[in-house]
């Protein structure tokens, strides 16, 4: 179908979506707030929540770069190029995704399927099919998942396998430092009642970021955490309900960051961190909010072309009823008690003698 095709409210509708999506896809913090604000209209539609949980997770790794511990480690430029590869990523799944959204939302107001439009907004033949079938038959899980395989295939050619990321960000030493320190975790922080520490957390950590396949595996644990107890996932909506997200780590661990710089300028990096935990009256770690961290980016334009030619994938949609372990907390502290060791031991080696 071409725009020339469309009626004359049908192009309407089609300018109002690509505009209200332009809007929301101001930055991470925006993008972030409009999943969570879809899923609570259409909780039906699991990837919203996913995409919701995992889009703070990538605004927390961007605010890391300017924090206290990455910024010791790397160096303005690595810092500018991690940075343009994690807002590139987010920027692009959320302009392919959010139209889908907008238009299933269209399609219950006007109680009949408007998804013959999707090839309009560039979205893959193979999300049309999967729209057409939950519109049908209802089933949350085919649809989270096949969004899972389509975002993530969807960046596989435009981030991953872009030269410019490949030179600046994979094949770097940071990088590969990243992967060594673990420090590909996704957190889904929740309100439990029952320990000291009113927020805990649970998620999985990836090691493979330039698979395709463990990204859309990852997913698929990560759909699992959320949705297979309803205790937990209620648990998860409860905090993200009460916790905007700025971006700051201080959002779900305020004993451990703060949004303010407390350490004394100049002063050499010394350990703070035990059994995530830090002592009264030394400073916290800081952990800015993305307003103070990045300026907002102007993107050009995504890449025209459909990622979807091998029918195999559909395999990804089959439904493990695994329990996936998601205790994360203490793999997440030993990973900060290693970047201040990391720092410790940059700032020996590069002591001035």
């Amino acid at each position: 179908m071409k725009e020339t095709d469309l009626t004359k409210a049908e192009k309407k509708l089609v300018q109002q979506i690509l505009m209200q999506t332009k809007i929301k896809n101001e930055n991470n913090v925006t993008r972030t707030q409009a999943y969570f604000d879809f899923y609570q209209h259409y909780p039906e539609i699991h990837w919203a929540l996913l995409g919701h949980m995992v889009s703070r997770n990538g605004g927390w790794n961007m605010t890391d770069l300017k924090g206290e511990l990455l910024a010791n480690l790397l160096a303005e430029k690595e810092q500018q190029s991690f940075f343009s590869f994690l807002e590139r990523g987010n920027w692009l799944i959320f302009q392919d995704v959010y139209p889908q959204f907008l238009l299933y939302e269209e399609s219950m107001k006007r109680k009949r399927p408007l998804f013959y439009l999707l090839p309009i907004f560039h979205v893959s033949t193979f999300m049309e099919t999967i729209w057409s079938h939950f519109w049908k038959y209802r089933n949350p899980y085919i649809l989270a998942i096949a969004l899972v395989i389509n975002e993530q295939s969807y960046l596989e050619k435009r981030v991953i396998q872009n030269t410019l990321f490949q030179e600046k960000v994979f094949h770097t030493i940071e990088f590969k430092l990243q992967d060594l320190l673990s420090l590909n975790h996704i957190l889904f922080p929740y309100y439990n009642e029952y320990e000291k520490r009113s927020i805990g957390l649970i998620g999985q950590t990836l090691h493979h970021f330039g698979s395709l396949h463990e990204r859309i595996l990852l997913g698929k644990r990560l759909y699992s955490l959320l949705f297979h107890k309803k205790e937990m996932l209620d648990k998860v909506v409860r905090w993200a309900a009460s916790c905007p997200h700025t971006g700051s780590r201080k959002d779900y661990w305020p004993h451990l960051f703060n949004d303010v710089y407390e350490s004394v300028p100049g002063q050499p990096y010394r350990r703070r961190i035990k059994d995530c935990q830090i002592q009264i009256g030394i400073p916290r770690i800081y952990s800015p909010r993305l307003a103070y961290a990045w300026k907002n980016v102007t993107h050009a334009e995504a890449d025209i072309e459909d990622w979807f030619d091998d029918w195999t994938i559909i395999d990804y949609l089959n439904k493990q009823d695994e329990d996936v372990n998601g205790e994360i907390s203490h793999e997440y502290c030993q990973t900060l008690e290693k970047m201040e060791l990391a720092i410790i031991a940059k700032k020996a080696i590069f002591r001035p003698q």
